[in-house]
């Protein structure tokens, strides 16, 4: 059984990636080389990103029609634009985004879609201890 932090790692986190280098290079211009080194990956991701053959497709558009999600990665980008690349602040706001898909249950989805035969009941505890871990 996948970890919540596992789910972020190998869909969720690749998922953003995806949709801030979309925003940077549609919205602000930025070329593939500079995204990939504000984002902290290689140029070849970026382009895969871009042409949609890196990260779930299904799950970059469903990230993409959440406003709370959309909201938050505007913000980063902007911060990643105004090269405030590695400050707390916007790491700040990636961790709010991975809460917000925690918290939110997307994560959950995401789960039930890699691992399709997850015990209701263990599912129903980790359920619980997303919603209420808030430390």
């Amino acid at each position: 059984m996948l970890l919540p932090s596992e789910i972020e790692a190998k869909s969720l986190i690749p998922a953003i990636r995806a949709i801030l280098a979309k925003k940077l290079i549609n919205e602000y211009k930025m070329k593939e080389e500079v995204v990939a080194k504000v984002i902290g990956v290689t140029q070849a991701a970026i382009s895969n990103y871009i042409r949609g053959t890196r990260g779930d497709t299904e799950l970059i558009n469903k990230l993409s029609a959440i406003v709370e999600v959309m909201n938050k990665v505007d913000d980063i980008a902007q911060d990643l634009v105004a090269n405030r690349i590695y400050t707390p602040r916007t790491m700040a706001k990636f961790v709010e985004l991975c809460n917000f898909m925690r918290y939110s249950l997307i994560i959950c989805d995401v789960h039930h879609k890699m691992e399709a035969n997850i015990d209701e009941q263990v599912c129903e505890l980790c359920k619980d201890s997303l919603i209420g871990s808030k430390f």
